[in-house]
């Protein structure tokens, strides 16, 4: 659980009092068994400054296979789902800052070898606040779903440590907070319309246009930065910063139209000269944003020196931003065309968060998933170009339902004329985007959390994987509007949330977890023998070599007879039925496990082969013994005990028991010298020899040895005693043990923003 714990200055520890820990996670030492996987949430506020990552693991494994290595996979915004990368394409290597240049956005993720040690700290300068996702997988590739009968990968055990620190005041910011931050204030500046400034278009809908600015004139010198930020409530169309009244407080005879004054913009985080979204000289043009994200937006102004002004030079300036909203119902460029929203409809007796969505108003039932596409998009204005229209349609994913599957169908009577866009905080264009589909050929098929599963000119089927909460929109823009028929309904579209993609194609069972904080629900796919992957799509054994692994697993089981008659024949009947039942069970147990049929419970099933197979073979080798019979009941006794035992706790993981007496040895290795460990034992075993040879003749040799004053037993037992002494190693620290040092990490330029692929 996440503790907020907001009186833990732990700035003051820095020498700074303006942060604070605003959160902390503590996961405890949790075991991850072969094939599983365990989901951490790290939820950073706008207001946090840096993120400190503690991990300790016991792994100590070579990469042999990804399919059975233990990783660390990062994701922003929802759950990591490795199954669905290509493996061969995976570097493993250590975690470090560098990650997190490439992981920004819902679409990236990035896996890593886990590592033993693991200390890392971010801050609100690197990343951006939101929601983070920790993926320790214990393996991946499509056999990681796979139903398996017998598991000999190793298992290991992890905990972690995550603290998040903050900002006292929201006017700070840094990794300290020792940064000062400008807010703009905004307010509802008019409505009208801005057709009279943009060409040959004929506009006639009215516009919300925010007004924002900062009061007064900002003067500072050359290379000095101030950052101002501005928070974007709705889906606005576009947003505007200017620079105003800029002027040179010098003595010198400078133009000012000649300084650059530098804009960089972020979205929610620090912007800086390497690493921002956007970027403009102010004083010859406003910074333009088309269709901006939600949320809070950075603005980092710098005035350059072009080489000819002194650096005691101060710029002054005003700093005025816009927001243009449309009004109800309208998006798109100058508010032309529809939006509509869409309401949730929970399914019936359906997992958490499964729903569908409909409009808010139109022709539509709510006893269908469905809706027509034209009855909404028909209200565009003919005056634009009519291969470039566009209907909107928003949804909300709520908290918790980040481990969810946003589907999309769509149907014709004739052809599809629609082009789907979609993006999360904003409103997407063929500029910016998350996802998309044109055509069976365009897609956004190469993204691994994009999966088409139908296309063609009547149907389109996808699902977005793991999709971030919050709010999406989809952008149907119209390929072709002349051919389409608006008078019939003719396209359905269905939009919707689902746990597990197909329904795990009908070759699994969709189970439903939650992360380690407990706020987000995810699924996943439990696949048959036969099939694996994420939505258990993937054929793993052939329908031919399923057959064949049924035949001999089954059949195989009829090779008990044999020590079955023979023990019938001996009259051993104990060992007879033994002998019978653990064919018997074995043969239901396989045929059970490969689905044919199960004569009771698969776990029942299991349990009686394991139990039976250890007593079949302990049992045999009582019989053999030359021992008394009340012996050979005990032995018996105590056996059954053990394997019942051994087959109720998966005595099948013998790679756990092998890896603990590796370590055993491991350390007992290190902790003699066996050089003086073997001399004491050679002494001792004469000491013990002394000690038997000896009687009443030969005491004077083996005990007293009076004529040099000592005895072989003295001699020996003392001596064993100062090489088992000399054998103790010497305390060392192993090197895998220490903690890594701390590291100072830095960024490369990167531009964080949602871009269209290629």
């Amino acid at each position: 659980m996440l503790l907020l714990a907001s009186s833990s200055i732990s700035g003051q520890q820095l020498g700074f009092s303006d942060t604070l820990t605003v959160s902390s996670l503590r996961y405890p030492q949790t075991r991850v068994k072969p094939y599983d996987l365990r989901y951490i949430r790290v939820e950073l506020p706008p207001w946090f400054s840096s993120v400190s990552i503690a991990l300790v693991s016991d792994v100590d494994v070579a990469i042999s296979s990804k399919s059975t290595t233990p990783i660390l996979c990062l994701r922003d915004g929802s759950p990591p789902l490795p199954d669905v990368l290509n493996s061969s394409l995976i570097e493993l290597g250590p975690l470090s800052s560098a990650a997190f240049e490439k992981i920004q956005g819902s679409q990236n993720v990035d896996c890593f070898l886990m590592q033993k040690n693991l200390t890392l700290m971010v801050t609100n300068e690197q990343v951006p606040p939101g929601v983070w996702y920790l993926g320790v997988f214990n393996g991946i590739g499509p056999t990681r779903t796979q139903s398996k009968m017998i598991v000999r990968s190793s298992d290991y055990s992890f905990s972690a440590n995550i603290s998040v620190d903050g900002c006292m005041t929201s006017t700070i910011w840094g990794q300290y907070c020792n940064q000062t931050m400008y807010p703009l204030s905004c307010s509802l500046f008019d409505h009208h319309s801005r057709a009279a400034s943009l060409s040959n278009v004929d506009f006639t809908t009215s516009q919300s246009v925010i007004s924002c600015g900062d009061s007064g004139i900002s003067c500072h010198g050359v290379d000095e930065q101030k950052v101002y930020s501005l928070d974007v409530m709705d889906l606005p169309e576009q947003l505007t910063i200017t620079a105003r009244n800029v002027s040179v407080n010098s003595n010198d005879n400078v133009n000012v139209s000649s300084i650059p004054l530098m804009c960089y913009a972020r979205h929610g985080a620090m912007p800086s000269v390497a690493l921002h979204d956007y970027s403009s000289d102010l004083n010859k043009a406003p910074l333009v944003i088309n269709s901006p994200n939600l949320g809070r937006w950075f603005f980092a102004i710098v005035p350059t020196n072009p080489g000819a002004m002194r650096n005691e030079t101060r710029i002054c300036y005003s700093v005025t931003g816009q927001v243009f909203e449309c009004p109800s119902g309208k998006a798109g460029f100058n508010c032309t065309f529809e939006r509509h929203a869409l309401e949730t409809v929970i399914r019936k007796d359906s997992i958490p968060f499964e729903s569908y969505f409909l409009p808010v108003s139109g022709p539509v039932s709510s006893e269908s998933v469905n809706f027509p596409l034209e009855p909404l998009s028909d209200k565009f204005s003919r005056t634009v170009e009519t291969k470039n229209l566009w209907t909107y349609f928003l949804l909300n994913v709520p908290r918790g339902a980040a481990g969810g599957n946003i589907h999309i169908h769509i149907t014709s009577k004739t052809k599809i004329n629609y082009e789907i866009y979609a993006k999360v905080g904003g409103s997407p264009s063929l500029e910016s985007w998350d996802y998309y589909y044109a055509n069976a050929t365009s897609n956004s098929n190469s993204s691994m959390f994009f999966m088409l599963y139908d296309s063609s000119e009547q149907k389109v089927d996808f699902y977005i994987l793991y999709v971030k909460e919050g709010i999406w929109t989809f952008g149907l823009r119209h390929s072709d509007i002349s051919t389409s028929n608006t008078s019939s309904d003719q396209t359905l579209m269905s939009v919707s949330v689902e746990r597990c993609p197909k329904k795990c194609s009908s070759h699994g069972e969709c189970k439903v977890a939650l992360d380690a904080s407990g706020l987000t629900s995810y699924s996943f796919c439990s696949c048959d023998r036969t099939h694996g992957g994420f939505d258990c799509g993937i054929e793993i054994v052939s329908h031919e070599g399923h057959v064949r692994q049924s035949i001999a697993l089954i059949a195989s089981n009829a090779a008990a007879v044999f020590p079955a008659i023979w023990a019938l024949r001996q009259k051993a009947f104990a060992e007879w039925v033994l002998f019978t039942s653990s064919g018997i069970s074995s043969g239901l147990y396989h045929a059970c496990d490969v689905g044919t049929w199960c004569a009771l419970s698969y776990n029942v099933l299991q349990f009686m082969d394991f139990w039976l197979s250890f007593m079949a073979v302990a049992s045999t080798f009582v019989y053999l013994a030359t021992i008394d019979e009340v012996f050979k009941r005990t032995i018996h006794t105590v056996v059954a005990i053990l394997t019942a035992l051994m087959a109720i706790t998966k005595a099948t993981r013998w790679q756990t028991m092998r890896r603990w007496c590796d370590n055993l040895i491991k350390t007992v290795l290190r902790r003699f010298r066996w050089g003086f460990l073997v001399a004491g034992f050679v002494a001792l075993a004469m000491a013990a020899t002394s000690w038997k040879l000896e009687s009443s003749e030969s005491y004077w040799m083996w005990h007293s040895c009076s004529f040099v004053s000592c005895s072989l037993w003295h001699v020996t037992i003392y001596i064993s005693s100062f090489f088992f002494l000399c054998a103790k190693a010497k305390a060392t620290t192993s090197s895998e043990d220490e903690a890594p040092a701390d590291v100072n990490y830095t960024l490369t330029r990167q531009d964080s923003f949602t871009r269209r692929e290629g």
